[in-house]
């Protein structure tokens, strides 16, 4: 009987879920959390996603600590419904002050919140960015100044950023050095995507409504003279900054991305316009580099984040798309460009776009290497929010996506049937309201999951969503990761709509052997919460790297404490911090699972020069000795094999080396496209090269070569030249 009852109690136990079989996050209640925001949308047949494009893409999430107690508090956009403001009270338990606080912003559009301190007075102030139907009443962002008592004071004109166009989001930043916070304004096109032709030029016409700004924080009065009073003036023009209305801006994240002590701007891009790197040139411009450094971006990127993934100190650029990762969404949800219009928007100037999320890695020397498909990243279907930071503490960032859309206006099954039913399209012609609605009743919607990705820790990542508690169908958008229990480890809230906000608890320090710092800045003068500051923490030979600029994802804001993940360790060998005039300031031997406060006014000198460039394995020649230019030929594939899966006539030159004339250096053969002869190069002794113009060569100019090799042919000794002809474009028999 007692073995019996024993075997019983174990089998009570086995059932029993233990501390290291919870998962890493766990998704809290409304009635738990007090945080019941929703934000609720409905159509009408004068207001919807056909009147405004951008009617589902949702509002954002700000994270920060309003009233200096410890405990970061929530702010979440409204877009039909009010903004909500949530005061953290300790425990996951919120208050909804909203009312009180007074940034409510009552029917008006609310979409991107930026948690700044714009005044400079040591308390964290609340832009909000406005947008909505397009010449709407009432829509200009909203400057909340904190009042240092939970109310605010709108005044954001006269500060002078109160803008009228369809604002995305807004970064605040110290783009000049001189101390204060400057702002990047992130505007939205409002004009319809088809009305545009791709020509060339059109990035260089400014828009005032539908452009992006840089705004510079000055501190004047009417004369001239300086004073105490924040006042910012649009510098975008003389800054280097576009400011068409082409830039259909979804994301901006801010970074010294070429680790020079300034920092730069990266702007995502929705449509047919490329993204912006704008590098800052240190003398109040930018120079906006992005077709230089980067080969390869999204074609309709959304939300952006930039962070280091491999712990090399150079940040990474993450950007989402909307590749679906199931394959029947792939082929019901996915529209693929046209290759003439593709090349016609290369050509124009619009650059190498794709249909997928893409992570630069960053090479550190001015280029980036595109590298989302081997990272496992580049899909995750309709995403917004590009978190990229370390959820499990383990040392390496890892990277959350929200995604989805309400109503799927690219279902391939809708636009090929239900939007071209005769009925519904004279109803449309007609005006008829019953037609319209009837139009958008029918367009699908789908809930799907959000995506967390853990970094592997070798620039690949793996997909734990489920195992990490975090997959729920949703329709989701704006996300901001913040620590709202103090525990060392990052929570995540999500702006949702029409459904409940998440907020989800991270278990790390409850379930994991993994440890943490977190680090809180105090700045100096007017930026007194260090914004630009970068922080290296050194344990044994690994280096962790993060820069404060809460402003990221999309739409969104995050937590101003910086929290390290850094595994295993226990101590922490050395905190550098570079603040954002240049100072350093250094600890050494700190324990671990514990925050700390550093300050700027205790900042040194740095003793020692910015690390070196990293070294690659290649490096370009920007004066090799040789002058050709490979000419390829006009000629689409697709246009007769529409099922192949790239172009086979457009490989580009072969080329093959060897000693032709028993010098004892080598000599270079290029092989030429249809139209194009082969080149033959010889060296010659200072290491130029000099062309044979060799005519045997020319006879064969009608082929393309598709390879060649140098070998000794007839055993004479010397290398003779064997070119192998084809080329795609020719039918069967043609040669």
């Amino acid at each position: 009987m007692k073995k019996i009852l024993y075997l019983f109690i174990l089998v009570l136990c086995a059932c029993e879920p233990s501390p290291r079989q919870r998962t890493l996050f766990d998704l809290l209640t409304p009635d738990s959390t007090g945080i019941d925001f929703s934000n609720d949308l409905h159509h009408t047949a004068e207001f919807n996603m056909y009147t405004y494009r951008n009617f589902y893409n949702g509002g954002g999430v700000g994270i920060g600590d309003i009233n200096n107690d410890g405990l970061a508090d929530i702010f979440f956009c409204g877009n039909m419904v009010d903004n909500k403001l949530y005061l953290n009270k300790g425990h996951f338990q919120f208050e909804d002050i909203t009312e009180r606080a007074g940034v409510a912003s009552s029917n008006i559009w609310s979409t991107g919140v930026s948690f700044a301190d714009v005044n400079g007075d040591g308390w964290l102030d609340i832009y909000v960015c406005k947008s909505g139907k397009p010449g709407g009443e009432k829509r200009h962002n909203e400057l909340f100044i904190n009042n240092q008592d939970l109310t605010f004071s709108e005044q954001a004109e006269r500060y002078g950023i109160d803008d009228e166009g369809l604002s995305s989001h807004a970064a605040f930043f110290d783009y000049d050095k001189d101390g204060d916070l400057d702002l990047y304004l992130l505007n939205n096109s409002f004009r319809s995507v088809g009305g545009y032709d791709m020509r060339p030029g059109l990035r260089e016409i400014r828009d005032t409504f539908g452009g992006n700004k840089l705004y510079q924080n000055t501190l004047i009065d009417e004369n001239n003279n300086a004073k105490n009073e924040v006042v910012f003036q649009d510098v975008s023009a003389v800054a280097g900054i576009y400011g068409s209305n082409i830039g259909f801006g979804l994301g901006v994240t801010i970074g010294d991305i070429n680790r020079d002590g300034w920092q730069d701007i990266y702007v995502s891009n929705d449509f047919f316009e490329r993204d912006y790197l704008y590098i800052n040139q240190k003398d109040g411009t930018f120079r906006e580099d992005l077709t230089n450094q980067i080969h390869e971006i999204s074609m309709g990127s959304m939300g952006a984040d930039m962070a280091d993934i491999n712990n090399d100190g150079l940040p990474e650029v993450f950007v989402t798309e909307m590749l679906p990762k199931s394959d029947a969404r792939y082929k019901t949800k996915t529209i693929f460009e046209n290759w003439d219009k593709y090349q016609l928007a290369v050509n124009s100037g619009y650059h190498y776009q794709f249909g997928r999320n893409v992570l630069q890695l960053n090479n550190g020397n001015n280029t980036f290497s595109e590298i989302g498909r081997l990272a496992n990243v580049e899909a995750s279907d309709w995403s917004w929010s590009a978190l990229v930071s370390d959820f499990d503490n383990d040392g390496f960032k890892d990277i959350y996506i929200s995604n989805g859309i309400y109503k799927d206006l690219l279902d391939q099954d809708y636009i090929n049937f239900y939007s071209n039913d005769p009925e519904i399209i004279e109803g449309i012609k007609n005006r008829d309201s019953s037609a319209i609605l009837k139009l958008i009743d029918r367009i699908p919607s789908e809930a799907i999951s959000n995506f967390a990705f853990k970094n592997n820790g070798d620039l690949t990542f793996s997909d734990q969503t489920k195992q990490w508690g975090l997959f729920l169908p949703s329709y989701s958008n704006g996300s901001a990761y913040g620590d709202l229990d103090n525990d060392g480890d990052l929570d995540l809230v999500i702006n949702n709509c029409n459904m409940p906000a998440f907020v989800f608890r991270n278990n790390t320090n409850e379930i994991s052997d993994h440890h943490f710092l977190q680090i809180s800045l105090t700045g100096e003068g007017k930026n007194q919460y260090a914004l630009g500051a970068q922080v290296t923490l050194t344990i044994g030979d690994k280096k962790i790297y993060q820069e404060l600029s809460p402003m990221r994802g999309f739409q969104s804001s995050t937590d101003y404490k910086l929290t390290f993940g850094i595994g295993g360790a226990t101590v922490i060998d050395e905190i550098l911090v570079t603040w954002p005039d240049g100072m350093i300031s250094r600890e050494k031997n700190i324990k671990a699972d514990q925050r700390i406060e550093l300050q700027q006014r205790k900042a040194i000198s740095p003793d020692r020069k910015p690390p070196a460039a990293t070294a690659t394995l290649m490096q370009s020649l920007p004066d090799f000795p040789l002058s050709y230019q490979h000419k390829e030929n006009d000629f689409v594939d697709f246009d007769r094999d529409r099922l192949i899966f790239h172009m086979i006539s457009a490989e580009g030159p072969r080329m093959s080396v060897g000693d032709v004339n028993n010098d004892q250096l080598i000599d270079l053969f290029l092989g030429g496209a249809s139209g194009q002869p082969g080149s033959l190069f010889i060296q010659t002794s200072d290491g130029s090269f000099r062309s044979t113009n060799e005519k045997l060569l020319e006879e064969d100019r009608q082929s393309e070569d598709e390879e060649a090799v140098f070998f000794d042919a007839d055993g004479d000794g010397d290398e003779d030249l064997l070119v192998v002809s084809g080329g795609n474009e020719f039918m069967r028999g043609h040669m």
